[in-house]
């Protein structure tokens, strides 16, 4: 095989590179560029990643591998992957490196039900770079950087992100549904080889019971067509039981995945209720609190009332005991000028009094009238005037002789007798 030409989209005409040409398309060809490795599959670190729409899972993560040997030809490699890689309609033994030239068909999996090819079919071919450049598929770290950089360019709204993503997730075939796929399109290969070899089986025995010289030889090639045929079902077995543990392994793993989703969801709603649970207690506590400061404010206003009442009865009681005592002070400590005090005497008053007395002002008989004189004149007190003139009254009829003059006062000595 030749050698491809350089990479660069400036390199001049009529260099020529080799690729893997996808059959039935003009698009999305596979460079095979010189002195590299080409690994192709639908996993992440390959040099083109392939993802099917139809069928996720037909091709493996590392479906196969193609490079050079050190004399520069091409080689292929099937890297154990689950459906195959076909060289002109054989299938290649895994980890085996096989020879490719111009115009040999590289198949990628198998064809789905009621399909004749398979979605990944190539034909290995040399063409000029400026043919090829234009229809190359983008390699797995460009398509990267392309996602990275239109993220990047053109972010969109978070919520409108997250839809998409949903949706695509929607729109996505499950790992089991493709497996089931699978292996509904690995049964009918099965069931038509079966048909295929029982129809052998019955020629053979038609062929052996005729009795021609020449039906050896038909006989020999109807065997070995048979032997084939018997080769093929117990491959296809082969891989329809590698299949069925794909499947069982792909829908534990579902069903794992299901039941961690399931928990996850039960942890959240237990999270939740236990949340409004404390919300509630919260909520219950702070009505409670709420009511209990109520009747604490209540109950303070009425204490408040009631000393505020108790407060109004004391002070209308001082000002009612203040308004007595002003009443009986002024009853009390009324002026003599106001007021006059009458002496009456039982008796007539000894020679001696009468002798003191102004004439014609003495007492009559039986009955006498002293007027107090001014007490306020002197600065005496009312009390200290009545206790005086109880004095005098009481000398007056004892009859006291002597020290008379002493024992009066001299404002009462003076006092006008009426």
């Amino acid at each position: 095989m030749g050698e491809p030409g350089s990479l660069d989209s400036g390199d001049p005409a009529g260099v020529r590179s080799w690729c893997l040409r996808r059959v039935g398309m003009d698009a999305e060809w596979l460079l095979l560029e010189d002195g590299r490795e080409v690994s192709i599959g639908r996993g992440f670190g390959v040099t083109y990643q392939l993802v099917s729409k139809i069928c996720p899972l037909m091709i493996s993560r590392n479906h196969c591998v193609l490079k050079q040997n050190p004399e520069g030809q091409w080689t292929i490699m099937d890297n154990k992957s689950l459906n195959g890689v076909w060289l002109n309609r054989e299938r290649l033994e895994p980890l085996k490196f096989y020879f490719i030239h111009k115009g040999d068909q590289i198949q990628l999996g198998v064809p789905l039900q009621n399909k004749e090819r398979a979605e990944y079919e190539y034909e290995v071919t040399e063409e000029d770079w400026e043919r090829i450049f234009p229809r190359l598929a983008p390699k797995s770290n460009q398509m990267a950087s392309k996602k990275t950089t239109r993220a990047r360019a053109y972010p969109g709204p978070p919520r409108v992100t997250e839809l998409c993503n949903k949706k695509q997730k929607a729109s996505k075939p499950s790992a089991s549904q493709s497996s089931l796929e699978l292996f509904k399109v690995t049964m009918s290969r099965i069931v038509k080889l079966k048909g295929q070899l029982e129809e052998k089986q019955v020629a053979v025995m038609n062929v052996k019971k005729q009795t021609q010289k020449g039906s050896a030889k038909k006989i020999v090639k109807m065997e070995q067509e048979l032997q084939e045929l018997q080769s093929q079902l117990c491959a296809e077995q082969a891989q329809q039981q590698a299949r069925v543990e794909q499947l069982e392994k792909t829908f534990q793993g579902e069903q794992q995945l299901q039941g961690l989703e399931k928990e996850q969801v039960e942890a959240l709603k237990q999270q939740l209720a236990q949340a409004l649970q404390e919300h509630q207690t919260l909520m219950e506590e702070l009505n409670r609190s709420k009511k209990d400061f109520e009747t604490i404010i209540q109950a303070k206003n009425k204490e408040l009332e009631q000393t505020k009442e108790e407060k109004q009865k004391v002070q209308a009681q001082k000002e009612e005991v203040l308004s007595h005592m002003n009443d009986v002070l002024e009853n009390e400590l009324q002026c003599i000028i106001c007021s006059e005090y009458f002496i009456e005497g039982t008796e007539d008053p000894p020679s001696d009094v009468q002798d003191i007395l102004p004439k014609g002002k003495g007492l009559s008989a039986g009955v006498g009238r002293v007027r107090a004189p001014h007490a306020c004149a002197q600065g005496l007190c009312v009390q200290e005037a009545v206790m005086k003139t109880a004095v005098v009254s009481e000398r007056l009829r004892h009859g006291t002789q002597g020290g008379l003059e002493e024992s009066v006062p001299r404002d009462l000595a003076h006092a006008d007798v009426t």
